[in-house]
């Protein structure tokens, strides 16, 4: 798996649109609010070049890459956090996701109703942020409540996790999210099972019309300043135009993208953008005529990588012989980069690097 996306925003911004679009999951889309309950799951696969680059060179049997699961989750609404719209079970389905892509309407529609009076994404941006940080500072609070009982008969464990859900809150009651707080090795376990919403990587997406894509109004310029003000990533996409490129025939769909001026599809540009903010590499394995690919967080030791395949790699790890993309692609084969000494064998303390194709050894 490479990672699990929630896909958020007010209602009728486009969500169910682009998830069609990317999943080809087939969600009902509809012009009404919460057309979406329950979230749709599409799972599909991470496009790679360098994956099918490997390929065409070895020849396997069986070729698997690694997969993206999105969720389709409801539109939240202003007041979501005190239930709003059903908010507090849309809200529940957002935590357990990896990243979150926050779709934002950047397009003007008379016959797509919108929550509010005027387009705004900014504003509408901002709505869906502090209903997330509201949410969290129920949260935090109720945590807080029963940590100061432990706190008080004595229970050690909640010293360290009550100091760090006070810095939590404070820096949330400033209206700022939870990822603002950069913790130490030892909170990060204690920060994840708190499970708060905005301690998860956020990127925005700007859904836009062929106006605003072709730079020519002004909703997208707004936005992409307050997401550089921000410090945060965004990708932009037209989800009616990506709708109708997904029911062309594979071959036709990068033309038509080339004659519009795309850079890759949409899904391309959501991966690239999800991998960057959750710190994601991809490493390869070839075994028994079989190519696929892994995905990991960045500085993951060698050990761990061998985990993520199987538990009895980690428990018997004795090596990894490891060869880089680049090189396996000069080279043209595993024989030739052997020869070349370009193939090197790395301990159980390797940080695995992007795009490495490893082997490893271990003991059953």
């Amino acid at each position: 798996m490479g990672f699990r996306c929630g896909i958020v925003g007010l209602p009728n911004v486009g969500k169910s649109t682009i998830f069609n679009a990317l999943t080809s999951a087939g969600a009902e889309v509809a012009n009404y609010r919460f057309c979406t309950i329950q979230p749709n799951i599409g799972i599909v696969p991470v496009p790679d070049k360098r994956l099918d680059e490997i390929s065409k060179l070895i020849h396997p049997k069986k070729v698997i890459p690694t997969t993206l699961e999105f969720f389709d989750i409801a539109g939240l609404v202003k007041g979501a956090s005190k239930g709003e719209g059903l908010g507090n079970q849309f809200l529940d389905h957002i935590r357990n996701v990896d990243a979150i892509a926050h779709i934002v309407r950047c397009f003007e529609n008379k016959n797509v109703a919108h929550d509010f009076d005027s387009l705004d994404p900014v504003r509408d941006i901002e709505v869906i942020n502090t209903e997330l940080i509201l949410a969290d500072i129920q949260t935090i609070d109720k945590r807080i409540i029963k940590l100061e009982r432990m706190y008080r008969i004595g229970t050690k464990e909640a010293s360290l996790e009550l100091e760090l859900c006070k810095e939590i809150q404070n820096i949330l009651n400033q209206g700022q999210m939870a990822s603002v707080f950069k913790p130490n090795e030892e909170q990060k376990k204690i920060l994840q099972e708190l499970h708060l919403i905005t301690a998860k990587p956020i990127f925005y997406v700007a859904n836009v019309d062929t106006k605003e894509l072709k730079g020519e109004g002004s909703y997208l310029k707004a936005i992409k300043e307050w997401v550089d003000k921000e410090g945060s990533k965004m990708v932009v996409i037209c989800g009616d135009l990506e709708a109708e490129i997904s029911e062309l025939k594979e071959e036709e769909r990068d033309e038509f993208r080339r004659e519009l001026g795309l850079e890759g599809s949409s899904l391309e540009r959501l991966v690239r953008i999800g991998y960057e903010v959750l710190e994601l590499v991809t490493f390869y394995t070839t075994v028994s005529l079989e190519l696929r690919a892994w995905t990991i967080k960045k500085g993951t030791m060698a050990i761990k990588a061998a985990g993520k395949i199987h538990s009895d790699m980690e428990k018997g790890f004795i090596r990894a012989e490891v060869i880089s993309f680049s090189d396996f692609i000069s080279c043209g084969s595993e024989h030739i980069a052997k020869e070349r000494g370009l193939l090197r064998l790395e301990g159980k303390d390797y940080k695995v690097q992007d795009g490495d194709i490893i082997h490893f050894r271990f003991n059953v």
